[in-house]
């Protein structure tokens, strides 16, 4: 099964904390429900990324790694 994300962000070419700090922006903008797509290609995207979802309270629903892009699929929970 796909899951077609609400939002998506492309944070290819950030460092940390960039795409971090853009996720939970996006996040905070979003309705309860709603799924977010964040593309990065930092090494340290998944786990800061992962690392902020759970102190949100919020849910991973997929992570994909492929070559050095990781797509992380979120779902706002609260």
């Amino acid at each position: 099964m796909t899951i077609k994300p609400d939002k998506t962000i492309d944070c290819q070419g950030l460092f940390c904390p960039e795409p971090v700090f853009k996720t939970r922006l996006k996040l905070d903008e979003m309705q309860i429900g709603e799924t977010l797509e964040v593309i990065a290609d930092d090494p340290a995207a998944k786990s800061d990324i992962e690392t902020l979802v759970k102190n949100l309270g919020h849910e991973i629903l997929s992570i994909n790694e492929e070559d050095d892009v990781v797509t992380i699929i979120i779902k706002k929970l609260k």
